[in-house]
This record gives C-alpha cells, structure tokens and sequence, in this order.
C-alpha cells in the first residue's frame, strides 16, 4: 500500500469532494433542463384538469374521476418542485418564474399550488402564518400538531397516515413533506441556504423542519380538495 504525504492526502480527499459536488450539482442541472418549459408544464395541467371536469360531468362513478385526479396530482407535483429547484431564496421574494429572481418560503408553496390549477389567493395566504394554509387546506382529521417532539415520531406519523404531499407550518417557516414510493422528503425555500433556495432534502438533518420546536402537518390532496380543484372552485382568503 503506498503511503501518501498528509498534506497531499488532505489536497486529493478535497478535490475529489469537490469534483463530487460539481458533479451532483450538473447531474440535477441536466435534470432540471430535461423537464417541460415551466409555461408548458402549467398548460398541460390546466389541460388535465379540464379534462378531468369533463369526465367528472359525464360519469356516474364520479369517485373513480378524484382518485385518479389524485393520483395524477401527486405525480405531477414533484415536476413543478424540481422545476423550482435552485431558485433562491429572499424573505421578500415572490417570483412567479423558476430561476429567476427569488422567492420566499411562503409564496413557494402558494405560488406551486395556484400554478398547479389551485384557484387560490397567492399573495394573500403566501403572507399568512404557516398555520393558516394548513388549516385552509388541510381537513382537521388529517392535521397533526407536534411540539418539542423527535423526528421519529414525525415520521412514525407519516408512515401511519400513508404516502401523499403534506403542508407542514413551522416556528417561522413553512414547506411540503413529500411521501411517495416509500420515500420521504423536506421540499422547501430553504432560508438557510438562501443561494441554493428550494431545495429537497431529508427529513432528518440540519434543516429548519428538524430545529423547529413547532410542526403542524397537514395532508393535502383529499377528495375535497381535489375536487375543488376539477370544479376549479375559489378559495376565499
């Protein structure tokens, strides 16, 4: 075994965590780049949704119309989160484009929810207290409180309540947990790497979602809401 001078040992150790960084930052570039054009990705899923009203008004068996609402919701959720990635974040910021300019925690979920097809008052609940859109969205069964208490617990509750997108409201901070095909993740503008902004990250870390002592999550995406979302029902503010 070559023996390598420490010095030299420390240079090679952090290029190579260098190089892997860089790396992982073009890989999630060329996957951004491979998505639709954000404008385009928008048309398709006001596309769907009217399709969706259409076979909701024709049908008897409406049930089977929300679910597979659903279902397509969920998926196409994360095409808007990955769209979003890298976008900075500002604790006054408020794009409304991916990538340019920057944008708040707040304004993040409010603005990927209206772009989704959500008839929704963007500004104003993007300014509210995280609770608020929680509790705007969110039935009261499918909205836990949590205080003070272990990520695992956290999680034992996710994997209780079952996979789908969450709204969690923290001490000064909001964003989504997504839950789909067994895993979990923070998506979020992440005030605490402002350059980066949104981002997805594990639940369990340094991130706002663990140092909180405050969580209130609440499941999203239920039949009520999904069929507002057909219907293309307004939220009140």
């Amino acid at each position: 075994m070559i023996k390598l001078p420490p010095l030299l040992f420390i240079l090679l150790t952090l290029s190579y965590y260098s190089n892997a960084q860089a790396l992982s930052i073009e890989s999630q570039a060329i996957s951004t780049k491979l998505l639709k054009p954000y404008p385009a990705l928008k048309e398709e899923v006001a596309n769907k949704r009217k399709s969706f009203y259409s076979a909701y008004q024709k049908t008897n068996n409406k049930d089977s119309i929300i679910n597979e609402a659903q279902m397509y919701l969920l998926a196409i959720s994360d095409d808007f989160f990955h769209s979003w990635y890298n976008t900075p974040w500002d604790f006054n910021g408020h794009t409304r484009t991916p990538q340019n300019g920057a944008i708040a925690c707040g304004y993040f979920i409010s603005t990927t929810l209206q772009d989704m097809g959500f008839n929704i008052p963007r500004i104003k609940w993007a300014q509210q207290a995280s609770e608020y859109m929680v509790k705007k969205l969110s039935a009261e069964k499918d909205i836990k409180r949590f205080h003070k208490s272990p990520m695992s617990e956290v999680v034992d509750y996710l994997k209780q309540k079952g996979e789908g997108l969450y709204i969690v409201g923290l001490d000064c901070h909001v964003g989504y947990i997504y839950y789909r095909d067994g895993k979990m993740s923070f998506v979020h503008s992440n005030y605490y790497k402002p350059k980066t902004g949104v981002m997805s990250e594990p639940l369990i870390g340094r991130n706002p979602l663990n140092d909180s002592k405050y969580k209130i999550i609440g499941k999203i995406f239920d039949r009520e809401m999904v069929l507002n979302w057909v219907l293309n029902t307004r939220y009140t503010e």
